[in-house]
């Protein structure tokens, strides 16, 4: 049976990754800063003991060796470094587009996916043919450059860097990467207005991510397939 890790796994995307892959049968770990405090968690239709709740929060170097140390042996399929924030949304004159904002964003988006990707590499390597997912942004990609949201498009891009990075270390190993762009996702981040609900890009993602191989390792896609330039 499929073990699949999700960070940021206690509302929008990433409550739907979890949902969907309860769905399909596999067992799920959620890791979230307060995984049981989470309404979303607690309104999850399927589950059962298939379900393991992890506390720790991304940027926590303590927090996520704890969450590691949880596992025990247990091996992991995929792991999924979901979590992240928005920042200030305008230029380079914005109130707020600070270095405060730039710290907190960067220390969560790109810091934390690689601190999550690295505590848990132990338990994917347990696995035969691991799978590391990284949620990114077409934002990400310079030619789609639109002079806003700096910060953010600055810790998405980092991130797809990172993935692209990471492919390469980890195909000998046989783990292969996937960068993703899950689509304008209506969620706290995304907005009410956003186009694609958080189920509709989950399907998409999981069916992606089922689709990642060694020979595909290092994709920087949709959550529908279509193809990103970094």
């Amino acid at each position: 049976m499929t073990t699949v890790l999700i960070t940021g796994a206690n509302r929008g995307l990433g409550l739907a990754l979890v949902q969907n892959y309860l769905e399909q049968g596999a067992n799920v770990v959620g890791v979230a800063r307060k995984p049981t405090a989470s309404p979303g968690f607690k309104g999850l239709a399927a589950g059962g003991d298939r379900l393991t709740l992890l506390s720790a929060d991304v940027t926590d170097e303590a927090a996520l060796a704890a969450a590691a140390r949880a596992l025990g042996d247990r091996a992991v399929d995929i792991v999924i470094c979901n979590a992240g924030i928005m920042s200030n949304r305008g230029g380079i004159d914005a109130s707020g587009n600070d270095a405060a904002d730039w710290t907190r964003v960067l220390s969560t988006n790109v810091t934390g996916a690689f601190l999550s990707a690295r505590a848990f590499m132990p338990a994917l390597r347990r696995a035969k043919n691991g799978k590391l997912a990284f949620i990114s942004s077409m934002m990400a990609s310079s030619e789609l450059a639109a002079g806003n949201a700096l910060g953010y498009r600055a810790s998405k891009a980092a991130v797809a860097n990172l993935g692209a990075n990471l492919a390469v270390e980890l195909k000998p190993a046989g783990i292969a990467v996937g960068i993703y762009h899950p689509g304008w996702v209506s969620s706290d981040m995304g907005g009410a207005s956003a186009p694609v609900t958080p189920d509709a890009s989950a399907k998409g993602l999981v069916d992606r991510i089922g689709k990642l191989s060694l020979k595909t390792t290092g994709v920087f896609e949709d959550y529908l397939g279509k193809p990103y330039a970094f």
